[in-house]
C-alpha cells in the first residue's frame, strides 16, 4: 500500500503532467511537437556553428571527461560523477569536478568547500565535494571554471565535467552519457518530449543508472543502484532496518517517487511522502509541519535542509557501474597518455 502524500504544489502537478506525456506520443506532447521542431533546428544550428569552428571550442591541459544526458530531468547523473571520481582516485589519478551548480544565487567562477551552502554553489556539486574530497568548482562558463581549478590545483590530471554534454565550448575527450528506466521517451525534443538534443548522437559510453534498460546497444552498460546507511548532520548513522515510528520521507529531486519506491523495497514504508520541486533550497518549507515525523531524505536534500533541521535523516544512493563499464573507461583513459 502506498503510503499517503503531502498535497503536492501546482508546479509539481504541471511537472508530473509533463514528464507523464513525455512518456508517449499523447495529445499534450502532440500539441507541443511544433515547438520542439524550432528546438530540433536551433540545436543543430547551434551545433554546426561549433563544428565550422564560427563558434570557438576550448581545449584546457588536461583531459577532460563529460559525464551528461540527453533528457531533460534527472538520471542518475550526480550519483556516477561521484562513483568515477571515486574510480580514478583508485587508479592513482587526481581528478577536479566542474559544474554549472545549478540553483546557485551566483554564475561567477567559486570553488567548493566542504562548508559551502548549498545556495553559494549548488547543491550537487556541494554533495561531490563531501562524497569524494575532490577539488570542485562551479560557474556557469566551464572553460573558465576549468581554468579556475586548474590554476589553483595544478595537481589535478583529469578534469570530470558533471553535465556537460551540451557545453561545446569546453573540449572533451571522452563523454560518458547517462539513461534511467525512462530511456529517451517518446523520442522528441523538448518541450513535446524530454530530450535536449537529437538522439542517437555519437558518444564514448553510454550508462543505464535504471534497473529497467531501455536500450542496449555497443558500449552500453549498467550499474547497480541501493541505498546506504541512514545519516544525521552530526555523523551519527544507522541502517534503515532501525528506523522506526512515524516516518516522513521528502525528496527534491527531478523523480522523488524512485526514492520513495527504493526505501520501501528496502523495508522501510513511510508514514507520509511529500514530494518537492527538484533543486528545491527549503527556504519555503516550514519545518515546524514536520513535527512528529521522523524525516528521511536524499543526501541531496540534505545538504540544504540539515541547517535548518539537523535531526533528519539523510539516505545516501549508491551507484555502482559494472566492472565492465569501468574496464572500457581505463582503455579509453589509456589511449590518451
Amino acid at each position: 500500500m502506498n503510503s499517503p502524500e503531502f498535497p503536492p504544489s501546482s508546479a509539481n502537478n504541471w511537472a508530473e503532467r509533463l514528464t507523464r506525456a513525455w512518456l508517449h506520443r499523447g495529445a499534450l506532447a502532440r500539441l507541443l511537437w511544433p515547438v520542439s521542431v524550432v528546438m530540433m533546428i536551433l540545436v543543430r544550428l547551434r551545433q554546426g556553428l561549433f563544428m565550422s569552428g564560427l563558434l570557438a571550442s576550448h581545449r584546457v591541459d588536461v583531459p577532460v571527461l563529460v559525464v551528461g544526458n540527453v533528457v531533460a530531468g534527472g538520471a542518475g547523473k550526480t550519483p556516477t560523477v561521484i562513483a568515477l571520481v571515486q574510480h580514478l582516485q583508485a587508479r592513482g589519478y587526481k581528478p577536479g569536478v566542474i559544474s554549472r551548480g545549478y540553483g546557485r544565487t551566483s554564475s561567477a567562477v567559486q570553488a567548493v568547500q566542504a562548508n559551502s551552502s548549498a545556495t553559494e554553489v549548488g547543491d550537487e556539486p556541494l554533495l561531490i565535494q563531501r562524497r569524494t574530497g575532490a577539488p570542485v568548482w562551479v560557474g556557469q562558463d566551464r572553460v573558465a571554471v576549468a581554468q579556475h581549478l586548474l590554476a589553483q590545483h595544478p595537481e589535478v590530471n583529469l578534469l570530470v565535467c558533471d553535465d556537460g554534454l551540451q557545453h561545446l565550448a569546453l573540449k572533451r575527450d571522452i563523454e560518458v552519457c547517462v539513461f534511467d528506466n525512462r530511456g529517451v521517451g517518446n523520442g522528441w525534443l523538448l518541450p513535446a518530449g524530454p530530450l535536449r538534443e537529437p538522439w542517437p548522437r555519437a558518444v564514448d559510453l553510454v550508462l543505464h543508472t535504471g534497473s529497467q534498460p531501455a536500450f542496449e546497444g555497443v558500449n552500453c552498460f549498467r550499474g547497480q543502484r541501493s541505498l546506504g546507511q541512514a545519516v544525521q548532520a552530526d555523523g551519527t548513522s544507522l541502517p534503515l532496518s532501525s528506523i522506526s515510528g512515524q516516518v516522513l520521507a521528502l525528496a527534491g529531486i527531478a523523480q522523488p517517487t524512485a526514492f520513495f519506491e527504493m526505501l520501501r523495497a528496502q523495508g522501510l514504508n513511510p508514514t507520509r511522502t511529500l514530494a518537492l520541486a527538484d533543486h528545491i533550497n527549503f527556504d519555503s518549507v516550514d519545518v515546524n509541519e514536520f513535527k512528529g515525523y521522523t524525516v528521511v531524505c536524499t543526501e541531496k536534500d540534505a545538504v540544504k535542509l540539515w541547517p535548518k533541521l539537523p535531526q533528519a535523516w539523510a539516505v545516501p544512493l549508491q551507484f555502482t557501474p559494472e566492472t565492465a563499464f569501468f574496464n572500457a573507461l581505463d582503455r579509453l583513459l589509456a589511449d590518451l597518455d
